[in-house]
């Protein structure tokens, strides 16, 4: 539980940094950061509850939490030099770096829910559609 607590802590502290380096509205970047990870949290728990499986939440929240961090250290470094050179390889390795992540959590809701590849890239499409685009959404309505 104890590690579940830190990972999310520095998904909050690693996603709200690059929120606010997108949009430089800090309480902008708050509201959005904040409802990504509501959403988040939300959307496994609804997962494992209609996989029957939400006994293993803390176990497949914090696994796919560890994989947006791991993701996000190498992230930080390209968005800097990104926003440094806008050079088109930058932009490439941000592309390499997005299905790296995407593939990992194909990987953990494939094994964590015994489906099939197909449809465990569906619900990682479903993933990244409702907490990323669904906060983004919802952000804008409050704010």
């Amino acid at each position: 539980m104890v590690f579940f607590q830190e990972n999310l802590l520095f998904y909050f502290v690693v996603e709200y940094f690059m929120q606010t380096n997108m949009t430089d509205d800090p309480f902008e970047s708050l509201t959005e950061v904040s409802i990504q990870i509501l959403l988040t949290l939300f959307l496994i728990a609804f997962i494992l509850r209609l996989n029957k499986t939400l006994y293993t939440y803390i176990q497949v929240t914090t696994s796919i939490l560890v994989c947006a961090n791991v993701v996000s250290l190498f992230v930080i470094p390209v968005l800097i030099w990104l926003t440094v050179t806008e050079d088109l390889l930058s932009y490439y390795t941000l592309g390499l770096l997005f299905i790296w992540e995407f593939t990992v959590l194909a990987y953990i809701y494939r094994k964590a829910l015994s489906i099939n590849l197909a449809a465990s890239l569906a619900l990682t499409v479903l993933y990244f559609t409702v907490t990323y685009l669904g906060a983004f959404a919802i952000g804008q309505v409050l704010v």
